[in-house]
């Protein structure tokens, strides 16, 4: 698996998003490039303490990270330059991530930015659908929605990244949007589209019934109108809704292979563990720049597996693949201070999409063994 390590480059944001897990966003904590420069000579300097047999991916990440393109064309650069270094475990095998709410996307720095290392440059825009089902959640403090702002430059995106990929986050505000919000990212041009519920509590009762009401109408949608082929979308899966053996899905989020750095020079095993993410809990830092990898503070992370998280009734539930969860968010919604207690507000919503999910594949295979009758 590849090796990730995210910069927290701000934790400062133009959008005040309903659903945001990132509860303690303000415009004070900024990476300085003199800390970012750091970090990559840290892991050139101990490439032992990560994984080279892959590709490593340098994710920069907010707040909003287009705030600071300044610093990340500057880090980019700097990565570059050692990357052409001998010795280096990892030349040619690398590139840049970013996910941006799309705001200031088009603006001549991004783009000069962008036009500099698209070769090496993924870019993911959050977009939740339509005007209405994205404006529901993700507004601006003062509550207006963010949409006209971001769809402007959809377009240029598309363009630029024809193959890339959008996630559609599902709360119990915007849930009865599901089925028009995705056809329309589908007639936008995205071909690729996750459909992820939010993990933490805030569902209410009867949301599981929309959501699968939607998802089949979905479904019909998209079987009707033969979007099959050229169309992936994440809620729909063959490997969805199965019973587990004890071996598969050894860990939902792999944090083995990540490491996640803020403006302080502190380690994480992914952003959701760093202070301004968490509601309730102290921070789980696992070093710093200064002292480097605690793999003591690191141990509990490799010792993470399904069965060591889940309740009984997770284990045992006959329709448990595709359902996750977050070791962050286990964390932060436990009762006490660990990792093991698996977080179930999710399990509803979960089941729905099974139903929904056996429901298209039925239809599909109906329709291709019945085409030619």
């Amino acid at each position: 698996m590849r090796q990730t390590i995210t910069f927290i480059v701000t934790q400062d944001c133009q959008l005040k998003c309903k659903y945001c897990y990132l509860v303690g966003k303000n415009h004070r904590e900024k990476m300085s490039e003199k800390t970012a420069l750091q970090v990559v000579d840290y892991v050139l300097r101990h490439p032992t303490d990560f994984n080279t047999d892959e590709e490593i991916v340098f994710d920069f990440i907010g707040g909003e990270p287009l705030l600071r393109i300044d610093l990340i064309d500057n880090v980019c650069a700097y990565i570059t330059k050692r990357m052409g270094e001998e010795n280096n475990p990892w030349q040619g095998k690398y590139s840049f991530r970013i996910t941006t709410n799309g705001i200031l996307y088009g603006s001549p720095a991004v783009q000069q930015f962008i036009n500099t290392y698209h070769n090496k440059l993924y870019v993911t825009i959050s977009l939740d659908g339509t005007e209405d089902k994205h404006d529901a959640s993700r507004v601006y403090p003062n509550g207006k929605g963010s949409y006209n702002d971001i769809i402007k430059n959809v377009p240029l995106w598309l363009q630029q990244f024809p193959e890339t990929s959008t996630k559609v986050i599902v709360s119990s505000e915007n849930v009865s949007y599901v089925k028009e919000s995705i056809i329309h990212l589908c007639d936008l041009g995205i071909k690729y589209i996750d459909v992820n519920p939010v993990l933490e509590a805030g569902w209410k009762e009867g949301d599981d019934t929309i959501f699968e009401q939607q998802l089949i109408a979905l479904a019909d949608y998209i079987i009707e109108h033969d979007l099959t082929e050229d169309h992936q979308i994440g809620c729909f899966n063959i490997q969805i809704g199965k019973k587990l053996s004890l071996e598969e899905e050894a860990q939902w989020c792999d944090l083995s292979n990540t490491l996640c750095v803020d403006a302080n020079g502190f380690f994480y095993p992914c952003i959701r563990f760093a202070k301004f993410s968490l509601r309730d809990k102290q921070p789980w830092s696992v070093g710093s720049l200064e002292h480097g990898i605690d793999k003591n503070k690191m141990r509990p992370f490799f010792l993470l597996d399904r069965v060591s998280q889940s309740p009984q009734k997770c284990l045992d539930c006959e329709v448990a693949s595709g359902c996750g969860w977050c070791p962050a968010e286990n964390y932060d919604s436990a009762d006490t201070h660990t990792l093991y207690q698996r977080g179930t507000a999710v399990c509803k919503m979960h089941k729905a999409r099974v139903r929904a999910n056996n429901y298209y594949w039925n239809k599909l295979a109906y329709k291709y063994n019945h085409q030619n009758d």
